[in-house]
């Protein structure tokens, strides 16, 4: 007879006091359910990880962990963003569990399809990628972006699975070498299929975030997916970047202008060639020096090997404890 593994769920939070009693009900019936059926251990955990919240998303933590049985949560010493919470879930859960699942607090990926993982996890499967249907509760903007930026990142060469997030299974096994990757520059869309092992995919349908505002507006989403390609941000160096492409922008403004006053007649010979070259060269130039400056910079990032997080409370070792 097959003996049930143990599931801890990982879930990032920051500002989520709206969301966390709705989630947590949810999520009970969900392990519940579950743990029921069999395809889990009653010693499978939901762990929520603070993100250093401005809000009372700690408190409410600690009184769920109370107060159920299947809850737990750590807090991390500040805010580190999304990427870097969901590695300290993975990498303190990986302690616990036989597999780990993560999500968003929002709970806009489907949970029953957590059943459909856990099954391809006993099948032999290490990832189980969860994967959106279609993206019929985007707006036309996102989904056309969002699409946009899979096919670019694969003509960058990057491994992704298409239309996937950050919802997904990984078993202990595949967690334990992730642990091996130290990089501070974190996007894990593109980290996990570099560990390889058998994965597989379990399809859902994504609905509308049932409270609270999202987390990733449209200048975070552009910033994520710059950072997917240099795998870092570094502010001042970006702003280079940013001030090459004004310059390219004048520039081109410049141009148009410069062609005008040609056909006008208003130039002396030689004018408008030197103008046009002077302002696009320019513009080009420090466009270049911008994107050979984020690669610096994420050297720079690199080379100082600072912990991508810290771990101030851990609810599940303290309650272990007593």
């Amino acid at each position: 007879m097959r003996k049930e593994k143990t599931l801890f769920v990982v879930i990032p939070c920051y500002n989520e006091e709206e969301v966390l009693h709705e989630t947590t009900k949810r999520l009970k019936e969900k392990m519940n359910s579950l743990i029921k059926e069999k395809l889990i251990s009653e010693e499978s955990r939901v762990m929520y990880v603070n993100d250093g919240s401005k809000d009372k998303t700690w408190e409410i933590i600690k009184s769920i962990s109370e107060k159920e049985k299947l809850f737990t949560g750590i807090t991390l010493s500040r805010n580190r963003g999304h990427q870097n919470a969901l590695v300290a879930g993975l990498l303190t859960a990986r302690n616990y569990a036989d597999m780990v699942i993560s999500m968003d607090a929002d709970l806009q990926d489907d949970i029953n399809a957590m059943d459909e993982m856990i099954k391809k996890y006993h099948d032999g499967c290490e990832i189980v990628y969860g994967v959106r249907s279609a993206r019929k509760t985007d707006t036309f903007f996102k989904r056309f972006t969002a699409e946009g930026f899979y096919k670019f990142m694969e003509k960058m060469g990057v491994d992704l699975v298409y239309n996937h997030a950050d919802y997904r299974l990984t078993s202990k096994k595949v967690l334990d070498n992730f642990a091996n990757y130290k990089e501070v520059n974190l996007f894990l869309r593109g980290i996990f299929p570099l560990i390889g092992y058998k994965t597989d995919k379990a399809y859902y349908e994504r609905a509308e975030r049932f409270a609270g505002e999202s987390k990733y507006p449209l200048k975070k989403m552009l910033n994520f997916a710059w950072d997917g390609i240099t795998s870092f941000s570094v502010k001042p160096i970006r702003l280079i970047l940013n001030f090459g492409i004004i310059v390219l922008f004048i520039s081109l403004i410049m141009i148009i202008y410069s062609i005008v006053r040609k056909i006008m007649g208003a130039t002396v010979p030689g004018w408008t060639f030197i103008s046009c070259s002077i302002w696009f060269l320019g513009g080009v130039q420090m466009l270049s020096i911008g994107v050979v400056g984020e690669y610096i910079g994420k050297i720079y990032s690199e080379t100082k090997q600072r912990p991508r997080f810290i771990i101030s409370e851990n609810l599940y070792e303290s309650k272990k404890n007593k």
